[in-house]
């Protein structure tokens, strides 16, 4: 029976290589329509937002990789197909992805199994909650391997390409990564800084090696070449600096080896019209002018047309966004993908954790560091969560803001004060409140505006059906 469903599975991807050669044949061919100035201006600011998931990931993943060895650079940094681990909270620093958080210790690692499956070994947690959520160059989870999902007990899995059809290991668990290269932000619940070292030998636990050198004596993993001329400075800006011309040409480039997801034909389609094409270079100086004009003036209408949907994505309740339904796996919804690009790239789905996000009070004025806040939570209505909560601070880049005590988010596993009916308030402002509510204190930046993230791990369905609503964040002078 396994191997009739090996040489099925096979044949089914012999067909589907064969389908896509020939869906890029056709469309280079086909002849475009007529389409109105306004009708091509449309399509280039689509074509951005499709794109743009994808290619905020190859600029993480360059800044992320540029690193002779693992952890060599601190952060969490390792080249491809090995694990970089934080070692410690991100702090103000901390610019490699917007909205970090400050409630787990990530270990990344960004994979290529172009060639061969990856095969990754996790120990034993001995019951601490993680989640290795594996996700695609289009930035959507299809797997998430974790305390949830697969157990607390160790486990070996392997990564494999979306086009691969060898034998791995009898009873090797394997996920079919839906492009060749991809990334895992693992995260593992660290509950303060006293709690380190026993992550950190979680941490050293996760490993990996290529199938070929599976069962075989590890040898030592000789330094790589470091790219002097990679800036490295924050993605989410390098991408929002680039001009349509380099930022369609590396669209274009990652395409030819990380293809659409199966459901993309319609857009793709569409897109076919202005010359974007999988597998085809986009070279905007060879379209013409009425095309190049659009696509030139893409970026900045995209990227307002992205700002503007993720804050007002979802329901607002109570002054907080709730997106549960297109979060981590979106579809056809390229908009909500690009949003979360944009504002959280690396997101979880909702199953694992969701992110109420604060952009103003519930009169709609936006957060100013300038102001006091106060969060309420009566007792009954506490995060309902599995796992754990927090609440975590960004200044108006989308990155933790620097303040007196260095806390960036706090939650259910700090000693917050609790009130005598079992109440908890938190307090949100830029100068440290009276010394009995510092334990509740979230700093805001020491100008500018803010926005804010509640977190809920492996929350419970009151929170994922919509039951539970998070408290108002109200202002109190």
């Amino acid at each position: 029976m396994a191997s009739f469903e090996r040489t099925s599975c096979n044949k089914f991807l012999v067909f589907a290589a064969l389908a896509w050669s020939g869906l890029f044949a056709s469309h280079s061919l086909a002849v475009p329509p007529t389409l109105t100035p306004d009708e091509i201006q449309d399509l280039a600011v689509d074509a951005y937002v499709y794109a743009y998931p994808m290619v905020i990931m190859d600029v993480t993943r360059r800044v992320s990789t540029n690193v002779g060895a693992a952890n060599s650079a601190g952060g969490m940094k390792a080249p491809m197909n090995q694990f970089g681990h934080a070692t410690a909270f991100p702090d103000d620093r901390f610019e490699a992805v917007v909205r970090a958080n400050a409630d787990t210790l990530y270990s990344s690692l960004w994979y290529d199994v172009s060639k061969e499956p990856l095969i990754v070994t996790v120990p034993d947690s001995g019951g601490r909650y993680y989640l290795l959520p594996l996700m695609d160059m289009w930035t959507d989870v299809f797997a998430s391997p974790g305390k949830r999902t697969t157990g607390t007990g160790a486990q070996v899995f392997a990564i494999v390409g979306p086009h691969w059809a060898g034998k791995l290991p009898k009873e090797m668990k394997s996920y079919r990564s839906p492009t060749a290269i991809g990334w895992i932000i693992g995260r593992t619940q660290t509950n303060g800084v006293a709690d380190f070292a026993a992550v950190h030998k979680f941490q050293a636990g996760l490993t990996t090696t290529t199938l070929s050198s599976w069962g075989k004596p590890k040898k030592n993993i000789p330094a790589v070449p470091v790219n002097a001329k990679q800036d490295m400075t924050a993605p989410v800006e390098q991408v929002t600096k680039m001009d349509a011309a380099e930022f369609f040409a590396l669209f274009g480039q990652l395409l030819k080896d990380n293809p659409p997801h199966d459901g993309d034909y319609p857009i793709l389609d569409r897109l076919a019209q202005i010359g974007i094409v999988p597998g085809k270079d986009i070279e905007l100086n060879k379209l013409s002018p009425e095309v190049q004009k659009a696509f030139m003036a893409a970026p900045p209408i995209a990227q307002k047309k992205v700002v503007a949907a993720v804050r007002r994505a979802g329901n607002k309740v109570n002054g907080w966004r709730m997106s549960l339904g297109v979060v981590g796996a979106y579809g056809s919804d390229y908009l909500a993908r690009a949003g979360v690009a944009y504002f959280g790239l690396g997101a979880n789905v909702p199953e694992d954790a969701i992110y109420p996000s604060g952009f103003a009070d519930p009169d709609g004025k936006p957060f100013d560091s300038g102001a006091k806040y106060k969060m309420h939570f009566d007792k009954d209505n506490l995060p309902p969560v599995r796992a754990f909560w927090s609440l975590t601070m960004y200044n108006d880049r989308q990155f933790f803001a620097a303040n007196p005590i260095k806390r960036f988010a706090i939650g259910d596993r700090d000693p917050l004060k609790v009130n005598a009916d079992g109440s908890v308030d938190l307090y949100i402002q830029r100068d440290a409140p009276d010394a009995d509510k510092q334990s509740n204190w979230l700093p805001a930046p020491a100008s500018g505006g803010f926005t804010m993230n509640l977190r809920l791990y492996w929350p419970k369905p009151a929170a994922l059906d919509g039951t539970w609503a998070a408290p108002p964040v109200k202002r109190i002078e």
